[in-house]
This record gives structure tokens, sequence and C-alpha cells, in this order.
């Protein structure tokens, strides 16, 4: 649901909803909802240490979690999506689901990433349940497990050359590195950010980084999920790493983008739409509860051969998918209304 850019805030909705609908039962239900939107999900980790002090699990280690689920998804996974939103969902044992979500405002598009940790081996390899949006093509995608070379090597870098070493073959890369850093020429202030949210060689405030390279290598991080947590380190540091790494040590850092788009209910499906899967699916649940599994039978069914023929698939572009659903969409009258272009 609410994959396209002006239905985006259905997901909004429905964090904030259960959030504000479970605390009155989070006692009975053992179930906690922390985070949100914008400044609320800054808030997750102190919620999550309050929540464990009183339910008993480890708060400041759920805190970690949170911290680090953010940075993958916004330093390890560079797809051009600004995450806005951090839903973290845990229970009095300890188990947890995160639900986030980006924003691209030049596609208007919306992105969806989702943790569980039931089954989680690692933060940094292969993590997502599930990434929904259409994907981008390659991307810097350090959660790919063939990227496990160029983790490390990010990692012994920051030991082995130290910032400066890691800024005289940056200076190889980028030749304005060179200049401004080595060369002494005065930086401006940067106050606007780029109407891009892929990083560029452009972008990179050289001194900034030299700055958060130092910060890092000071720290002197065991693994990657340690680099990533140092402060300061974000996507612009990140990819100076990667781009040293795949030089000196041929480490590819881009790969696959890991999204796969959820063409289900979003923003341009009629009322009708919703209204007859919402039936079919509380049929199928109230007959399972008289009893009868053949209705909910037939749903896993269904499921289990989506998912055999997502494997093999194939068909006409996404654009023009979602064109012509948009162009289904406006002819229903009780559903026009929605569908005009914001101003």
């Amino acid at each position: 649901m609410g994959m396209d850019w002006h239905s985006s805030g259905i997901t909004t909705s429905v964090i904030g909803a259960l959030k504000r609908g479970l605390i009155p039962l989070e006692k009975e239900l053992g179930v906690h909802v922390c985070g949100g939107h914008g400044r609320y999900s800054r808030q997750t980790p102190h919620e999550l240490v309050e929540i464990g002090g009183r339910v008993g699990f480890d708060g400041a280690a759920l805190a970690t979690a949170s911290r680090l689920v953010a940075k993958v998804d916004s330093a390890a996974v560079q797809d051009g999506f600004q995450l806005y939103l951090h839903g973290f969902i845990v229970t009095d044992d300890g188990h947890w689901v995160v639900v986030q979500q980006g924003m691209n405002g030049q596609l208007r598009q919306a992105r969806r990433y989702h943790w569980l940790s039931e089954g989680l081996k690692s933060f940094v390899d292969e993590p997502h349940a599930a990434i929904e949006g259409p994907g981008q093509g390659e991307i810097v995608n350090l959660t790919d497990h063939r990227a496990d070379p160029s983790r490390r090597r990010q990692v012994e870098l920051l030991g082995a050359l130290g910032p400066d070493g890691i800024a005289r073959e940056l200076s190889k890369i980028i030749p304005s590195y060179a200049r401004r850093v080595f060369g002494g020429e005065p930086l401006l202030p940067h106050l606007d950010l780029p109407a891009h949210h892929d990083v560029r060689p452009g972008d990179i405030v050289e001194k900034r980084l030299y700055g958060n390279l130092a910060a890092a290598a000071d720290r002197g991080p065991r693994d990657f999920p340690e680099l990533l947590l140092t402060p300061g380190v974000g996507a612009r540091t990140v990819q100076a790493l990667a781009m040293v790494a795949e030089v000196v040590h041929g480490a590819p850092y881009r790969f696959t983008d890991p999204a796969r788009f959820s063409f289900a209910h979003g923003g341009n499906v009629p009322l009708r739409v919703y209204d007859e899967t919402v039936r079919v699916l509380k049929s199928a649940v109230h007959a399972a509860k008289l009893g009868r599994e053949e209705e909910l039978g037939a749903l896993k069914r269904l499921d289990a051969q989506a998912r055999l023929l997502e494997q093999e698939a194939s068909g006409p572009p996404v654009e023009e998918l979602i064109s012509n659903e948009r162009d289904r969409s406006r002819g229903d009258e009780s559903y026009a209304s929605h569908l005009e272009p914001r101003q």
C-alpha cells in the first residue's frame, strides 16, 4: 500500500495509528510501537531504552539496532531515497520489526525497507526482509553479499592508510579533492544540498570528509557495522572509502538494487478494489475461525504460486504498467477527484 508519491503517507498514518492505538493495550498485548515520521523517528532509541527498563528487554542493544538499521538504509544502500520514517515495533520478549520509508522527490516515488529480527544473521549482509519499490538498476549497495570484500577493506584502509593516505588515494580519483585539500584552495560555505540524492564527486565537501575519516580512524572500528555507527560517518564518507577500496584492492561496491516493486494497492487503485480485497480476506479469516480451512488454504496456494511465478515472469516495463493503472483509475468517478496533481 502507498507506494506512489501521493499516497506514501499511508505508511506514516498506519505507523502513527498503531502507536496511538496500542499504547493503552501494550501491557495486555506486550507489543510496543516506537518512532514514526520525522522528528519522532529520532526519539526511537530513547523510547526503546525507556520501554526496556519497564518490561525487561535490553533497550540499549535495541537502540543500537535502531541506529544501525537507519545507517544501513541511508549509507550502505545508496539508492536515491531519503529516509523520513522509522517505525520500530518490539515485543516484551525482544522480537522486533522495523519499517522505514524513503522518498525520491524527483522521481515522485516512495520506497519502503522492511526488517525482521527473526532469522536476521547480519545487519550488513543481505539483512532486509524486503525492500518495496521500483528498482534503480545498479547502485551503491554494500549489503550485497558480494560486497563483503569492500566492507572489510574499508575498515582495514582506515587503519593501514589513515585519513592522509585515504585522502591521497581520493585525490587520484577526484582531482578537485587534491586541489582543495592539499592545494589550499579556500572552500566556500556549503549551505545548499544538491538537487539529487545520489552522491557525486562534486557533492563532496572535502574538509568535512577528511574530518569524518579522521574521526573514524581515531575510533578504530573493528568491523563495518561499527564503522557505520561512527558519529559523522554517512553516505559520502562510506562511498569515499568504497571508492578507495575498489581502486586499491579491486573490491567492487556497486551492485543490483535489491528493491522489488510491490504492485499491490497504492494511491491509484479505485476504492471498489480495496473493498473487494478486504471482503475476500475477511471471508477467509471468518471461515477459518469456523474450522473451514478451504478459503484460507486457497489464499496460501495462491501466494505460493505467485512467488513461483515471480521467479520467471516477464512483462512490460513498470512505467507502462503504472501509466495503464493510472488511466484505468481515472475512469472511476468516485476516485478521480483524488488524482489531481498537487500544485
